[in-house]
């Protein structure tokens, strides 16, 4: 993984991230056994330490004014960015030099489905299939002529969407998953525990138990506390399609596992030259490259999203508070169908596999993809946090 998962219009950028940093030291001059994490921006070539300004990634967030956060003449390097995204994989990393992290710290870690048509159809197969991909291919082109006409240009919670509804519902063709596609209500769950997702870099975990899943490119919407939209960035949330197609119940555990949301590179902060438009009209690419010389190539447009990114946010805080802020995933239509195996069959990653998820303006986030419970292991959460930066002096 080299420099080339900055945005293409980098230098414009307003970038922030955080950062593992080995070698620091306490308010008394004390180093702290293995570091502690930083959040940086990104400037010229180089993270700059923004901790000693905002020790962590939700006070930048919620202050009033970020960008001003970012104009402060006395941050100290960490190094070139291009170094710290070269050490930050795993395999071969240095763990004396900086590496990079998921962006985000304290902030709830919430995700939206079936926010896109071919997306809904995919869950709606993943239903009737009830966790068999060899039952997919049948079931996919049977309900794209039954429903993929009827529902493509309605809009989610509309008189046409009610009248759809009872339309399929005498053919016996409702679902759980076409009711949050074109209901009033969008689906928000909890896709991670705070301080759980993982950065570009970084494995990504599938639970041992799957054999059909696959990753979802998507633009992820970052809030501060009072729900107001301050940048985006692009994010990886990993599904296991057989455990969700068994039970809608078992989402928690299709969605929830060790490494399973990758977050990043970084933040881009909503600035005069970037803004929510601009994360609207994203194209993000998927590109899954395999040990086994196999290829997938993919994208997925933002603005053919069914319930605009706005109005998800708004969802996600009616009725509920995140004081910490919030990244909410925004949905995928993109669902891989490609055959890698055998014919009917369809996509599953096999370990191993290079996930790259890139859109011109955010960068790419590239993980390999391992075996949840022989991955690295979560173990820096909040208390160890808050620990760290009180050692620091920054608390």
């Amino acid at each position: 993984m080299s420099d080339n998962i900055l945005p293409e219009d980098a230098a414009e950028a307003s970038l922030v991230g955080r950062v593992w940093v080995p070698e620091l030291l306490s308010a008394s001059g004390e180093e702290i056994p293995g570091g502690g994490p930083c959040v940086v921006l990104v400037r010229d070539g180089v993270a700059l330490d923004l901790t000693p300004h905002t020790p962590t990634m939700a006070h930048l967030l919620n202050h009033p004014e970020p960008l001003k956060l970012l104009e402060a003449e006395d941050l100290a390097p960490l190094g070139p960015i291009g170094d710290i995204i070269a050490n930050s994989q795993p395999a071969g990393r240095d763990p004396r030099k900086p590496y990079l992290l998921s962006p985000f710290d304290l902030q709830a870690l919430k995700a939206c489905g079936v926010t896109f048509v071919r997306s809904m159809l995919e869950r709606v197969i993943e239903e009737q299939a009830k966790g068999a991909p060899e039952r997919a291919a049948a079931l996919r082109e049977e309900l794209s002529e039954v429903i993929g006409a009827e529902i493509r240009n309605i809009k989610p919670g509309s008189p046409e969407a009610a009248k759809v509804k009872e339309t399929l519902s005498e053919k016996g063709l409702w679902s759980q998953y076409l009711e949050v596609g074109l209901g009033p209500d969008a689906e928000v769950f909890t896709k991670a525990q705070p301080m759980a997702s993982v950065g570009a870099g970084a494995d990504v975990g599938l639970h041992p138990s799957s054999t059909w899943n696959n990753p979802e490119p998507e633009v992820v919407m970052v809030a501060r506390a009072d729900g107001v939209i301050v940048g985006a960035t692009l994010g990886n949330d990993v599904n296991l399609r057989d455990v969700e197609g068994r039970s809608a119940l078992l989402l928690g555990r299709a969605k929830d596992n060790n490494g399973s949301c990758a977050l990043g590179p970084f933040i881009r902060l909503f600035d005069s030259g970037f803004g929510l438009n601009d994360a609207r009209a994203a194209v993000v690419a998927l590109t899954v490259e395999g040990e086994d010389g196999f290829v997938l190539k993919g994208d997925s447009h933002a603005a053919e999203i069914s319930r605009d990114m706005a109005d998800l946010v708004s969802q996600a805080f009616d009725c509920h508070h995140y004081p910490d802020g919030l990244a909410l995933f925004t949905g995928t239509m993109f669902a891989p169908i490609q055959d890698r195996d055998a014919p009917g069959q369809g996509f599953t990653h096999k370990m191993g596999d290079i996930v790259t998820i890139s859109s011109p303006r955010f960068g790419a986030l590239v993980n390999r993809v391992g075996n949840a419970g022989e991955i690295a292991p979560w173990t820096f959460g909040t208390s160890a946090l808050m620990d760290n930066l009180a050692k620091r002096g920054l608390l």
